[in-house]
């Protein structure tokens, strides 16, 4: 019965399907492991040859190839690899793929193992007979742990007679042109992405149109070569230039061009003989009619030093701390001190923009004057974000104004001034007069405008009493609207700091002085407390900061708004328009829910809905119902709001509606007075608490005492 290998050396009778009990292989220590993990990328190194005859042929009757195999013994598989030779004319490299390889007949039915190779033993593979000559280290090591005697490499391996032949033709061949051979390995192994920085100067200013331009050379120690950089400031004018010279070697000396064929690396002496064919000739080895030409190296590079670049006088200012360190390290010398040759920022013009002409916005005018090509002004996109308008919040601060001057034409007009927090642009509109005569509208377009001495007009530069200029027309802000005071208050605007006005008033108006005009009362009219802070503080206090202490101090001239109030004049209203959509929306309101089950949702998504499902409702009177409504977690319930609407309880009473502001009225021409935050809604007032402004000025001024050392 005919056997076969595993692919581990162990014999397996054909028919039977079990491996032999016995084998050459050593049994290692520990459990068994399958041959592909055990013998994982071990492979047997054999070095064979094979003699080939050659027919027809006088220089060689026979071939000797030298050739190594290789047994992988993780599945008993062979490869033959034939080294390449120079000028060969045969294919070589890989004789024999990979594979196993049946033993010749008569025994073809089985493969070769690892027992059949061994140094001096001879192998058939596929009708060719390979010696044996040698093998490696591992291969010697393997074959001994084996059992087997692995013998001396073989001394006398047979040689090629012809390869023999032609390696001495070749060692006898003497090159017609022998050229030198200049040998620069070493230097670019040892020099390799090694660069000298310096920073230099090309002063042509003498020259028409020139001047001093910055220019950066980089020399190269792996092939002593250099190539120059410009340095190309903004704006200069000039082409973007990729180099102001190719990586080359730089001569010392220029001269003139030499003709074609002149310098050469060699001179050929012309024997005897014509040109061309049939001509005899040797190269002169004594280079008599060589050109030297010197060439520039690191050490004619330093700080000061002038460098001929074709016929540009650069010279070098500075270098880098590589630089520095390969200076001092292989020449052993001091750097000198760097040149200046930046221009100062004394030295240096400020660019001269032109007066704004008054065609289109400042800042757009402005980019015609910064770049070639003009570019649109960039905003402040995250402000803008921030201030720009969400739900009840505005961020329009609104002031009522008119002119300061003294034609009777122009004492009568009235001007609305809105700032814009979103990107501190101001417009300024006048309202409808009727029968005076003037165009109303648009009176300044909404832009950014500038103040006399400079800059732009900010929220904190408008505030009720103040004289500004807005492009050659001045005027007197006389009020603002709630949202604008509040806000004023609640940033601390200079005018609107009410510790800072408590403490200027504290430090002006002495007791005395409140005692005499003040006697035994608790609360004094608006107009004598204004016209007494307005004559002890004369210009400390402005009409603004005044005002904020009789929105702090006074007494509400209307009845506070309440709920129940706004709640009936809103039924009201929906009952004379005959208003019966409450279902619908109810359900656009759900629609708009995050979270269904507890039925709130955010005050501006609520104003949102019901200017979506157009309530018939003016708008300070929806923003106050929605203010005023009892909330959750600073939510309002839904169906609560809906189901009071609904209800007719509190209808038959007729009540005048009080507006929060004399300013409720909207602008037709920007978003309205609306805006105004939740507990702000303090209205005019007709008296001052005299008494509690009395005592408040008794603590700042104790604490002023404290603070003094």
């Amino acid at each position: 019965v005919s056997t076969q290998s595993t692919g581990d050396g162990v014999p397996v009778e054909v028919g039977v399907g079990g491996p032999s009990k016995t084998t050459i292989v050593p049994n290692g220590v520990g459990q068994p492991a399958p041959s592909w993990v055990a013998f994982d990328r071990q492979v047997l190194r054999f070095s064979a040859y094979f003699q080939e005859a050659v027919h027809e042929k006088r220089e060689e009757t026979y071939r000797i190839r030298r050739c190594t195999i290789l047994y992988y013994l993780e599945d008993d598989s062979i490869q033959v690899n034939e080294a390449r030779q120079e000028n060969s004319g045969i294919p070589q490299g890989t004789l024999i793929r990979r594979h196993r390889i049946p033993k010749p007949a008569p025994h073809d039915d089985k493969f070769y193992e690892v027992d059949s190779f061994n140094v001096g033993n001879n192998v058939t593979l596929y009708s060719r007979s390979f010696t044996i000559t040698d093998c490696d280290a591992f291969t010697r090591n393997y074959l001994t742990k084996t059992g087997a005697k692995v013998p001396e490499p073989a001394s006398g391996e047979p040689a090629d007679p012809y390869f023999e032949h032609r390696k001495k033709q070749a060692e006898a061949m003497q090159p017609h042109r022998p050229y030198e051979k200049c040998d620069t390995l070493k230097q670019f192994l040892e020099n390799d992405r090694k660069v000298l920085r310096f920073y230099c100067v090309w002063d042509h200013s003498r020259e028409m149109f020139g001047d001093v331009r910055e220019l950066i050379l980089h020399y190269f120690l792996a092939d002593d070569t250099m190539e120059i950089r410009e340095v190309i400031k903004a704006n200069s004018g000039r082409d973007a230039a990729p180099k102001f010279l190719h990586r080359s070697k730089v001569p010392k000396e220029v001269g003139a061009l030499h003709k074609p064929g002149e310098i050469t690396e060699r001179t050929v002496l012309n024997v005897f003989g014509p040109m061309g064919h049939g001509g005899r000739y040797i190269l002169d080895s004594l280079k008599t009619g060589a050109v030297a030409k010197q060439f520039y190296t690191d050490a004619d590079l330093t700080i000061g030093a002038k460098v001929n670049v074709w016929g540009r006088e650069v010279t070098i200012c500075d270098m880098d701390e590589f630089t520095a360190h390969h200076f001092k390290c292989k020449f052993n010398v001091d750097v000198p001190a760097p040149i200046v040759y930046k221009m100062s920022e004394e030295m240096k013009q400020e660019r001269e923009i032109p007066p704004y002409n008054g065609w289109g916005s400042e800042e757009d005018s402005k980019a015609n004057c910064l770049k070639l090509i003009a570019q649109a002004p960039k905003r402040d996109f995250i402000k803008f974000m921030k201030k720009d308008r969400q739900g009840l919040e505005s961020h329009v601060l609104r002031y009522l104004a008119r002119m300061d001057t003294n034609r009777p034409i122009d004492i009568d007009r009235t001007f609305i001034i809105s700032f814009f927090l979103s990107d501190g642009t101001i417009s300024v509109f006048e309202p409808e007069k009727r029968n005076s005569g003037i165009v109303h509208g648009k009176f300044i377009e909404r832009s950014r405008l500038n103040k006399k001495d400079g800059g732009y007009y900010e929220a904190e530069d408008l505030f009720v009493g103040a004289v500004v200029n807005f492009r050659s027309h001045q005027f007197i802000i006389t009020d603002a609207d709630e949202y604008a005071k509040t806000y004023a208050e609640n940033h601390k605007f200079p005018e609107a700091d009410f510790e800072r006005i408590m403490e200027v008033v504290a430090s002006t108006v002495s007791d005395e002085k409140m005692s005499e005009e003040f006697t035994d009362l608790t609360e004094v009219g608006i107009e004598p407390f204004m016209e007494f802070l307005e004559m002890t503080c004369q210009e400390k206090l402005s009409q603004h900061a005044i005002m904020v202490i009789a929105r702090v101090y006074g007494v509400p001239l209307h009845p506070k708004i309440t709920y129940d109030l706004v709640l009936r004049l809103s039924k009201e209203q929906l009952s004379k328009v005959d208003f019966d959509r409450y279902d619908e929306l109810l359900l656009a309101l759900t629609q708009a829910l995050e979270d269904v089950d507890n039925g709130l949702l955010e005050p501006s998504e609520v104003y949102r809905v019901c200017i979506a499902t157009k309530l018939p409702l003016k708008t300070d009177l929806l923003t106050s119902l929605i203010q005023q409504c009892p909330k959750t977690e600073g939510r309002v319930d839904c169906q609560k709001l809906v189901a009071s609407l609904k209800s007719k309880e509190g209808t038959e009473e007729n009540v005048d509606f009080i507006p929060t502001s004399k300013f409720a009225k909207p602008d037709k021409t920007a978003s309205g007075w609306f805006g105004v935050t939740e507990g702000a809604h303090k209205g005019p007032v007709h008296a001052i608490r005299i008494n509690e402004f009395k005592e408040d000025l008794v603590k700042i001024r104790h604490e002023i005492s404290l603070r003094k050392p």
